[in-house]
């Protein structure tokens, strides 16, 4: 489905700087119907790494192969979620999520029924005629998820999508998404730099190096599929946490502080 093999980027500076290399040999395969989670520290080139299988972003050597043809582009088999929501603001809930399909040329009473079938499964009927600002940032990025989906792609490309939200709307937001992914089996690639969301979401997390990237582990979660709600309380998801917040912690390179440039992780929180 998704195989990446060697992939090198930098980006040439400015002002007469050096180039900044963020991608290093990175090799990466995801399976159909996988859920793949991308660990890493703030920084380290994830989301490059994910705006390149998009094809928003040019790499500059190795291969990059989704369904068996080299990424030229962005494509109707590949849809992304963003982080910061990225809604058109002077559009209603139901006009954003038939936002793709507008611009695919799907007539108007099919992107109705696609948006108005996808914002009920996202858990936001009765808010179909609201915009972006009455919403609270969970709401907003439901309304993310559900304009992916109205594409129907095969593959779903995730930004780091619950960063902007409280700790609540992030468990019910994780929550949501199972259950989607249970019902569509699409292939999932998720970039993350949470330890607990990396292991309760993928059926492998694969671990990154500070910048420049390079995959540096890939471990098999072991959790079930569907996965329950109390996975939480799962033995093999506490050890698998606790060994990927010890690997985390002793990646090469990494500052526990801020110092410029230098890659850093914050201090482990309470829950993760």
């Amino acid at each position: 489905m998704i195989r990446i093999h060697a992939c090198r980027k930098a980006y040439r500076g400015q002002h007469r700087q050096g180039a900044v290399q963020v991608l290093d040999g990175l090799d990466l395969s995801v399976g159909a119907e996988e859920f793949v989670s991308v660990l890493g520290p703030s920084g380290c080139g994830k989301t490059t790494l994910l705006r390149i299988v998009a094809g928003l972003t040019p790499w500059d050597s190795g291969d990059v192969i989704v369904n068996g043809r080299p990424v030229s582009g962005p494509g109707p088999d590949r849809g992304m979620v963003f982080q910061d929501f990225a809604l058109l603001p002077w559009a209603t809930v139901a006009e954003n999520v038939a936002f793709g399909l507008e611009l695919r040329g799907v007539e108007r009473r099919a992107r109705t029924d696609t948006a108005a079938r996808l914002i009920d499964a996202v858990g936001l009927r009765g808010f179909s005629s609201h915009y972006p600002h009455q919403l609270s940032g969970g709401m907003q990025q439901r309304v993310g998820l559900a304009r992916a989906l109205a594409i129907d792609p095969e593959i779903l490309l995730l930004d780091e999508p619950f960063g902007s939200v409280d700790a609540l709307a992030r468990r019910l937001l994780q929550e949501d998404l199972l259950t989607l992914h249970a019902k569509t089996r699409k292939t999932v690639l998720l970039v993350t730099h949470s330890v607990d969301e990396a292991a309760r979401l993928g059926d492998r997390v694969v671990l990154l190096s500070p910048r420049p990237a390079r995959v540096i582990e890939v471990i098999d979660t072991g959790l079930p599929r569907p996965r329950p709600a109390h996975v939480g309380a799962d033995p093999r998801f506490i050890e698998l946490k606790e060994y990927l917040w010890d690997r985390m912690k002793t990646l090469p390179g990494l500052e526990r502080h801020d110092h410029g440039d230098a890659t850093r992780i914050p201090d482990r929180p309470a829950d993760d």
